[in-house]
């Protein structure tokens, strides 16, 4: 094999490898709608960290706090 053709010949190989894995995500929404969907649950997460930090809970910091880990 030549030199010229092995990268793109690797990248045939990987991508029969990966399957459909593209970066492309299908979830059915319109950008507006990813958007709008994004933005109330950033909302929601700044409204719960900010009743911790009420309660004097303040996790802060990246320790070890109520992640689900499975």
């Amino acid at each position: 094999m030549t030199r010229g053709n092995q990268r793109e010949k690797d990248r045939e190989r990987a991508q029969a490898r990966s399957g459909n894995k593209g970066k492309t995500k299908d979830d059915g929404l319109t950008p507006e709608q990813r958007r709008e969907r994004d933005g109330k649950a950033l909302q929601e997460k700044a409204a719960k960290k900010a009743a911790q930090a009420a309660a004097g809970g303040n996790t802060a910091g990246g320790g070890t706090g109520s992640k689900n880990k499975k």
